[in-house]
């Protein structure tokens, strides 16, 4: 693991994870090379509607839940924050509490 979420992703799953996001970002910025922790929406590389696209992809491809709680810019504005955002949600998930 190379770091970059400071030391927040733990194993080969999460690395999947940072990667499959890294991909579709790419894909919809016209494969701009945007560093992790840059915040997507300022690059002008995408619009708000983005916003929409990538909670409904998020669903979809890591087979989670967006809830209402979790509709903050914050949890989806770079792919480092998308990342982490999945990581907690399976977290959640897989053991019933945040950090499990």
């Amino acid at each position: 693991m190379d770091g970059e979420l400071g030391g927040d992703l733990r194993g080969p799953d999460d690395e999947r994870v940072l990667a499959t996001v890294r991909e579709f970002v790419s894909r919809h910025t016209g494969g701009a090379s945007i560093a992790d922790d840059v915040d997507i929406f300022a690059t002008g590389y995408v619009s708000s509607l983005f916003a929409v696209q990538i909670l409904t992809w998020v669903e979809r491809t890591f087979d989670i839940a967006v809830a209402g709680d979790d509709l903050d810019i914050a949890n989806f504005q770079s792919v480092e924050a998308i990342t982490r955002f999945v990581a907690e949600k399976r977290a959640v998930a897989s053991t019933g509490t945040i950090g499990g």
